[in-house]
């Protein structure tokens, strides 16, 4: 299996420093370092200081008074749908989340699929179709496996012709991912699934909200068997 090597900008690295450092409570007193304190303790210029605490603001992980006094935000507003965070949160806290993206997509997944039963059209459904087929293809190839996986979601979601859910689903298509490559890690699991996905497509061809409700919930309850079965040593990455 190849390296994944990612490069980043020294900006991006200071703050992924400072995030793990929060996320562990090592600032109990509400305050993060200062643009002028990073620069000292890193070696590093006060532009790059700036753009580090800038992500950290993007985050919504603190508020910053004129460049000097950053302190840190409820932890209940941080931006949670950002990729970043999967990579700098401690593995136990992605777990947590993994964990509650789980309850979110069991609540809004399954009323996705029966709003596009509705909404459905003839061109959504060999879009879907054409996915399925790409699904079966890939059972022995889990990376390509996750990309038709997400896509035949997120298809389904467009179904909908809302767009406030197509942003919802895109945006927090990197927890979804992670959250895949767990449940795919289970036995069989990428076999059964083409059968889920199938059984959730047939149900749309129908134009059967309920059945296609239930196709969906079946689908995700059944990944999440998957996900507690390799849970602990997961990878999410």
């Amino acid at each position: 299996m190849p390296i994944k090597v990612q490069l980043r900008t020294l900006p991006t690295q200071v703050a992924g420093v400072l995030i793990r450092r929060i996320a562990t409570d090592a600032y109990p007193d509400g305050l993060v370092p200062s643009e002028l304190q990073i620069s000292m303790e890193f070696g590093v210029s006060r532009a790059v200081a700036r753009e580090a605490l800038k992500i950290l603001s993007s985050l919504d992980m603190v508020d910053i008074a004129q460049g000097r006094r950053v302190t840190l935000r409820p932890i209940a507003e941080w931006d949670y749908l950002s990729p970043l965070l999967i990579e700098w949160l401690p593995k136990p806290q992605v777990r947590e989340l993994l964990h509650e993206l789980r309850d979110a997509r069991l609540i809004l997944e399954p009323a996705i699929a029966a709003e596009a039963a509705v909404r459905v059209t003839g061109e959504d459904l060999e879009r879907l179709r054409g996915i399925l087929d790409a699904m079966a293809k890939h059972e022995d190839d889990p990376d390509g496996y996750l990309r038709v996986d997400l896509e035949f979601h997120m298809e389904i979601c467009r179904a909908t012709r809302n767009r406030i859910l197509d942003r919802f689903m895109y945006s927090s298509r990197w927890w979804q991912l992670a959250s895949r490559r767990v449940s795919n890690q289970a036995p069989h699991a990428l076999p059964i699934a083409t059968q889920q996905h199938r059984a959730v497509f047939e149900s749309l061809a129908a134009r059967d909200p309920r059945r296609a409700e239930d196709a969906m919930r079946v689908h995700l309850e059944a990944n999440l068997v998957g996900i507690m079965m390799v849970d602990e040593g997961a990878d999410f990455q």
